[in-house]
């Protein structure tokens, strides 16, 4: 006689698992706060409800929180790509190396959402109706420019999704 064994996972991507990772994105704006004084904490509790309600949606295609001058990225910003895994597992980083010392001077903190295929294919009424529930509307824009470069960091993730995170570089 022989038995066979058979062994089934299933991982559905919670409310829990969204506020995982939007943790690790606002502990990263905590120390970028901490390092050049922006963005407020009522901002970055603002930005990871967004993140959360974006991520539980699967409407987050990438989201970047930085420093510009003259429209252009520079460091230190961070840009986080939403990734379903799809059964492959990945790191799960702890959040931190925000560079210190950089130049911000003449930038400002700004932030630049992009969005899914989920979410494209949204009609226009519920693409408004959920853009309302955020605690930032967003409109419209160009993308800005990058001085530098991005450079993939660090990977957080949960729930058989990730945030990949990429840091602004310097040429110099």
């Amino acid at each position: 006689m022989s038995n066979s064994y058979s062994i089934s996972e299933s991982a559905s991507f919670t409310v829990t698992h969204a506020r995982h990772m939007a943790a690790k994105v606002a502990t990263d704006l905590k120390r970028v706060q901490r390092f050049y004084g922006v963005p407020s904490d009522s901002d970055i509790a603002d930005y990871e409800t967004e993140v959360i309600e974006l991520l539980k949606a699967g409407y987050m295609g990438t989201v970047t929180f930085g420093f510009k001058r003259n429209d252009t990225w520079i460091p230190p910003t961070l840009r986080y790509t939403a990734q379903d895994l799809a059964g492959m597992t990945a790191n799960d980083d702890d959040p931190g190396r925000i560079p210190a010392g950089a130049d911000v001077s003449n930038a400002r903190f700004s932030s630049f959402l992009t969005y899914s295929a989920k979410w494209d294919a949204l009609t226009s009424d519920r693409r408004d109706a959920f853009k309302k529930s955020l605690p930032h509307y967003r409109t419209g824009a160009d993308e800005p420019g990058v001085d530098g470069y991005f450079s993939s960091d660090k990977t957080y993730s949960s729930g058989g999704q990730a945030l990949n995170r990429d840091t602004v570089r310097s040429w110099k």
